[in-house]
């Protein structure tokens, strides 16, 4: 964290005069090669995935019974949900984004390993590319900071490895940083990692298939595209960001965005999950992520709706069948027109007769 005093005090903060504001760095504070790793770490258990499905939702069979993952896992422990995961590791990587304006992208993102209630992760944050944005009339300006992001357990085994990029406010309104690195790249390719497949080996997926009998299903199949029925509303926003360790201001002062608090992305992505589990119940779990793009800002009360695209399947030797998913989400607000806010492509695992 830095501090900062008047006049370079943020909005938002309201301090004596001369007392220094302790905050999250501006963009002229970063340098390409900064790492961060000052979130504490956090120990999952079934109170905090309870508490973050009732925010989110969450219909992932494995994830809600405790039978069932044992049986398709072959271990004893019960398998954290990937939602809550993810939502813990971008958490914790906010205290350099503390500032944040808005989160443009995730990148890349995948789950290494499956871990379960009772591991502990910590998340190192590593600055990779900066670009200043082109000045604009009557806007404050900002620049880009694409982050590295790297979630382990309580053994150092990697759980997750991604990229997001979040913009952020320049303190001096005058100031030429001179960062002009190309952001639209990186993350594309994922660094050349694997997809996510690897920490499924082994998994019993006939036993998943025994827990369906009698669900009706709608088949995963190439060019599919369907919409899921029914919306669900935006609510607890800043509970779950403070459940999930977020710290960013934007999303639980309202004068730091604006005049009314934005919702943490990945209450918007958790809810598209559910959504998509709601329409397949074969959805076994989420293994990686091609790109993840918040196309609009969500708010507190709104209520989101999914489509669904099947972009490619595939079925890998050993079983079970890989979804190349396309989600994208629109948000409603009272009296307003619909809005595009999430455009969201992932690779899951499924589970079909």
């Amino acid at each position: 964290m830095t501090t900062s005093s008047a006049p370079d005090r943020p909005a938002g903060v309201d301090a004596p005069p001369g007392l220094p504001v302790v905050e999250g760095p501006a963009f002229e504070d970063l340098a390409v090669g900064d790492v961060f790793a000052q979130a504490p770490p956090l120990t999952l258990d079934a109170g905090l995935a309870a508490a973050h499905r009732a925010v989110v939702g969450d219909r992932t069979r494995l994830h809600l019974d405790a039978g069932l993952c044992r049986r398709v896992t072959g271990s004893d422990a019960v398998l954290a949900p990937p939602a809550l995961v993810w939502d813990v590791a971008i958490g914790q990587s906010t205290p350099v984004s503390h500032r944040v304006v808005a989160n443009l992208f995730y990148r890349g993102l995948v789950l290494e390993r499956a871990p379960a209630l009772g591991d502990t992760l910590s998340t190192t944050t590593e600055v990779v590319a900066l670009r200043q944005n082109r000045a604009r009339p009557g806007r404050r300006p900002t620049g880009l900071a694409v982050l590295h992001i790297t979630t382990v357990d309580q053994h150092g085994r990697v759980v997750l490895d991604f990229w997001r990029c979040p913009m952020l406010p320049l303190r001096d309104p005058g100031a030429t940083t001179g960062h002009a690195d190309d952001v639209d790249g990186v993350g594309r390719e994922g660094g050349g990692r694997g997809d996510g497949r690897g920490a499924v080996t082994g998994w019993d997926l006939d036993a998943f298939r025994d827990g369906l009998a009698g669900v009706r299903l709608r088949p995963v199949r190439r060019g599919d595209a369907f919409a899921v029925g029914g919306g669900d509303v935006v609510s607890s926003s800043a509970e779950l960001a403070r459940l999930t360790l977020n710290t960013a201001a934007v999303h639980h002062d309202a004068a730091a965005g604006g005049g009314t608090r934005l919702v943490y992305g990945g209450h918007t992505i958790g809810v598209a999950l559910h959504q998509v589990s709601r329409a397949l119940p074969q959805l076994v779990t989420v293994l990686s992520w091609e790109s993840c793009d918040h196309t609009g800002p969500v708010r507190e009360g709104d209520t989101l709706r999914s489509t669904v695209h099947v972009d490619d399947v595939e079925d890998p030797p050993g079983g079970g069948r890989l979804a190349r998913l396309r989600v994208r989400v629109r948000a409603e607000a009272a009296g307003g027109p619909p809005t595009d806010v999430l455009d969201w492509r992932f690779l899951a695992l499924v589970a079909e007769p």
